[in-house]
């Protein structure tokens, strides 16, 4: 018996290896498809409306999806004047860097060989330096390029439409199939999960207005565009954020002198730091229930299996997860006790 149960163990583990394996190295397949999944859950709450209202599933999948695109897409145009805005003067932020860099250079001159290394690697030779501009990507680049994006975008509103036309089959098919979960408690799980989207995009909007702020009091260029990457951003967790305050660094240095050039970075790292360690968990943890830990370890795994997708994706899964086993068991991790289960009662009174 003891041998069989450690065969069992260790064919589960290689199965599981193998399976996040796949997922890892087919992310271009299953993300999208996992992301228009975990849309059409947060989409619940809409699809009990339109159930509400007798409207075909078929149209009420139409419709939900429409809306959702239109989102995106509303999303997308009101980003897109200030990310342009950034890609012209990228040039210019390009030319002033040089000079920076070229001060620095010269301030290392008793390292001559760390020199030439910096020379080599960062500034081409006296008679080329005109000729290689920063590279960008070309029209050329973009075609090449278009039918992936258009490939992975048809297989998002696909599976999403069918999944919101096919919603209520399919929690009914789970819940007649395994008796621990109903159709209720999936759709209690959607309606969490849901309440997480909005509690983050509220704070990610309050985020990027304060960093707005912070940028105009700094008499950074362009603060709106801050406040905008800031809120966008903050979405894909720990890669956005670093990008960021690589990106206000360099335009740090570029607009101010002195030390003064590394202040709005760090002023937004403290930001980020305040955010992420105390407002976000405060809010998302206690009004949903989950651990810190498990927050955490589930932006690592997410992050490393899909990249920035994932790191989008990994809290409203946990949220899913959690909302699932605690209506089927009748318990719930605590937020407040690393380790520790508590009833089903406790964790609704501490909502």
């Amino acid at each position: 018996m003891q041998r069989l149960s450690l065969q069992t163990t260790c064919l589960v583990l290689l199965t599981t290896i193998s399976v996040f394996t796949v997922l890892h190295y087919t992310k271009d397949i299953f993300a999208p498809v996992f992301a228009a999944l975990l849309l059409g859950i947060v989409l619940t709450p809409l699809s009990d409306f339109w159930i509400r209202l007798r409207i075909p599933p078929a149209l009420a999948a139409l419709i939900s999806t429409s809306l959702s695109l239109m989102s995106i897409m509303i999303l997308l145009l009101l980003i897109e004047p200030y990310i342009t805005q950034a890609i012209n003067k990228a040039p210019i932020i390009w030319y002033e860097l040089r000079e920076t860099i070229d001060e620095f250079k010269r301030m290392l001159r008793g390292l001559e060989r760390m020199s030439e290394d910096v020379a080599d690697a960062i500034e081409p030779t006296s008679g080329e330096a005109e000729k290689a501009p920063a590279i960008l990507p070309s029209v050329t680049d973009a075609l090449f390029y278009a039918p992936k994006f258009a490939a992975q975008f048809m297989m998002f509103t696909g599976t999403l439409y069918f999944f919101l036309m096919a919603q209520n089959s399919i929690y009914a098919w789970v819940g007649q199939t395994f008796s621990e979960f109903g159709e209720e408690d999936l759709r209690h799980a959607g309606s969490q999960v849901a309440r997480y989207v909005v509690t983050i995009s509220a704070i990610n909007l309050g985020f990027g207005v304060l960093v707005t702020l912070a940028m105009q009091l700094l008499g950074m260029p362009s603060p709106v565009l801050w406040g905008v990457l800031a809120f966008t951003l903050n979405f894909v967790l720990y890669l956005g954020p670093i990008a960021l305050v690589c990106a206000l660094l360099v335009t740090g240095i570029v607009v101010f002198d002195g030390v003064e050039s590394f202040v709005p970075a760090a002023l937004y790292l403290a930001m980020n730091a305040t955010e992420a360690q105390f407002v976000t968990p405060t809010l998302v943890g206690r009004s949903l229930s989950v651990n810190p830990l498990l927050v955490f370890l589930s932006l690592v795994f997410w992050l490393w299996l899909w990249g920035p997708i994932g790191g989008i994706i990994a809290i409203p899964i946990l949220i899913w997860s959690m909302s699932v086993f605690q209506s089927a068991y009748g318990q719930t991790i605590s937020s407040g006790t690393p380790g520790k289960l508590r009833p089903s009662s406790a964790a609704g009174s501490a909502e």
